[in-house]
């Protein structure tokens, strides 16, 4: 069979192997939902994994805002449920320390990494670039078990003894390097660290995919510059994670070396416990720092790129315009992602680095503001005048960016070295990364599930529960961080247990009571975006046509339910850009659709 159709004019080797890719053999529960090698079936995978994941983390976050907000009151049921880390029903502090520290690692990792890029990488690639799989579906596999043995191992670690890691989600040394410092530097610790090599291990293996089908795998007539903008997104954030999390890797590794086989990387001239003076000389925690950070400043913008090309994407789908800009958002784009690579030391100002170098990162950080103003600018302009739907994935898109405006403005504030010396360990640097990194990237992730749920299930989430979702969501993270701004120009500390010491920090008795009650409040409509979620897969309105948004892109050419393969026939060709809307007075016009001879340019 192969052979009557290699020698057919025409017909290349590429379509010979999609001509099989598209007849599969009978699959088995297991290898249709369980061991699936379908990019489909794997990013509805990432996505509800993560979605476990972020009600798993966010819970995390009400036990410990129900702490601050409300420091003297006891609570029984809270020992029913943890029992010696809720003595007496209060929270010890030492559970404390691993509630936020879990929180940061789940919700930056386990939810804004993996659960983003990988539900939306694997799910948009194909369909977007025109082809028929992942470069290699096996691999793009492992890339999620890799992912869920990371999962079980960090959720294994909440049922240690000792406890799981605590002392920050970035791990510093020495605590974290010592067993004998804390309870959360033991056991936890060690799983801590080896579930997170697991998870580098998964968005590596990820991110190769991503590039690869990406780079090499579209459609005819899909040039670069006729990619969607989600598409340039996810390349530049699969490209900045290849590059950047071996160091994190590395960093890991060197603290299992220090905690096991007595090295010294990150150790010297500690006293423990006041009284035993330990061996290691030479070592120096701000290495680990550098380790540390020069992964995590790339992994903000890891978090924030995916959501950056969604909103890009739907915006235009919803406004019925061009986006504005193309070329200046992919610049933006790239110059973003360079520029992500040398910054990571504005993490590290506190430190007591030399001024001068300061300086330099200093000036790199603010640089990094005119690519991100340009986005901004563009999206604007492509909201002007336009004839706006307000679905729910538009008023995620609109509130991803005023999230990201109010976020990265601070921004500005903390990117100064001598303001972040006052700044950085206080509340102000909480309310900064959580709105422009935290809630925008969630806001984002919103619109595009939103967005592409008719694709995935074939039918649509209500509308009624979606906009109670984003009113509350929006309302509620202003009235969460927005406040926190204030404390943390008083100087109030972050990761502090208890408040009610300081004479100068009972001043926000009351406003930490508003805080922890908006952060129950948003919890709660997170569990309605959950419900109707799975209500929808089930009972949702069902889709009656393949292009229900009136979208140009090649995802809406396939069938409204694709099989493995995605078309059934050849794959389309590609004949213009992405964004062809209110074009010689159509409303839209596919990116299928041959140009005509009297048709004007973009």
């Amino acid at each position: 069979m192969s052979n009557e159709i290699a020698i057919q004019p025409g017909i290349s080797g590429h379509e010979v192997h999609e001509h099989h890719e598209a007849h599969h053999h009978h699959e088995t529960f297991i290898t249709k939902y369980i061991f699936s090698q379908d990019h489909k079936m794997i990013a509805k995978q990432f996505l509800i994994t993560g979605m476990i994941w972020a009600i798993i983390g966010g819970l995390m976050s009400v036990l410990f805002r129900l702490q601050l907000g409300y420091p003297d009151l006891q609570m029984p049921w809270l020992e029913d449920i943890f029992g010696h880390w809720a003595k007496d029903g209060k929270i010890t502090p030492e559970f404390y320390y691993a509630l936020v520290t879990m929180h940061g690692t789940i919700l930056v990792f386990f939810v804004l990494t993996a659960g983003l890029s990988g539900t939306f990488a694997n799910f948009l690639i194909p369909f977007q670039v025109g082809a028929r799989d992942m470069a290699s579906p096996f691999i793009n596999m492992l890339s999620y078990w890799f992912f869920f043995a990371a999962s079980v191992i960090l959720m294994s670690s909440l049922f240690v003894q000792t406890g799981p890691a605590a002392g920050g989600w970035t791990v510093y040394p020495p605590l974290s390097a010592l067993g004998d410092a804390s309870q959360g530097s033991k056991v936890g610790m060690d799983l801590w660290l080896v579930s997170l090599a697991l998870f580098v291990v998964s968005s590596l293996l990820g991110g190769l995919n991503y590039v690869s089908t990406i780079l090499n795998m579209r459609t005819k007539g899909m040039t670069m510059t006729r990619l969607p903008l989600t598409i340039w997104g996810l390349l530049f954030t699969a490209m900045l994670g290849i590059l950047s999390f071996p160091v994190l890797l590395s960093g890991f590794i060197l603290l299992l070396f220090d905690r096991h086989l007595g090295t010294s990387f990150y150790l010297s001239d500690i006293v423990l416990n006041g009284t035993k003076i330990l061996p290691n000389e030479g070592g120096s925690p701000i290495l680990y720092q550098h380790l540390f950070w020069f992964l995590g400043h790339p992994e903000v913008y890891i978090i924030i790129l995916p959501t950056m090309g969604i909103v890009s994407e739907v915006m235009s789908v919803n406004v019925r315009k061009p986006i504005f800009g193309y070329t200046a958002m992919i610049a933006s784009l790239f110059a973003i992602a360079l520029l992500s690579f040398l910054v990571w030391a504005h993490h590290m100002f506190v430190t007591g680095m030399n001024p001068f170098l300061g300086s330099v990162f200093v000036l790199l950080t603010l640089l990094i503001a005119v690519p991100s103003a340009i986005k901004v600018f563009n999206w604007l302009t492509t909201l002007w005048r336009g004839n706006i739907r307000f679905t729910p994935a538009m008023l995620f898109c609109i509130g991803f960016v005023s999230m990201f405006i109010s976020g990265g403005l601070t921004g500005i504030w903390l990117g100064n070295s001598t303001l972040d010396l006052h700044l950085h360990d206080t509340y102000f640097n909480i309310a900064h990364f959580h709105l422009v990194m935290g809630v925008a990237a969630f806001m984002g992730m919103f619109a595009g599930v939103y967005h592409w749920f008719p694709k995935m299930y074939g039918r649509y989430m209500n509308n009624t529960l979606g906009y109670i979702h984003f009113w509350v969501t929006l309302i509620c993270a202003y009235v969460i961080f927005w406040p926190m701004h204030y404390e943390g120009f008083a100087g109030m500390p972050r990761r502090y247990f208890d408040y009610m010491g300081w004479e100068s920090f009972k001043q926000f008795a009351e406003l930490n009571k508003v805080i922890s009650f908006a952060a129950i409040l948003s919890f709660l409509v997170q569990l309605s975006f959950v419900f109707n979620f799975f209500y929808s897969i089930f009972k949702g309105r069902k889709v009656t046509t393949t292009n229900p948004w009136g979208a140009t892109t090649l995802e809406w050419t396939t069938p409204i339910r694709p099989g493995h393969g995605n078309w059934p026939g050849e794959i389309p060709e590609v004949h213009r850009w992405p964004y062809d809307y209110g074009k010689d007075g159509r409303e839209f016009i596919m990116q299928t659709e041959p140009v005509g001879k009297d048709e004007s340019s973009h």
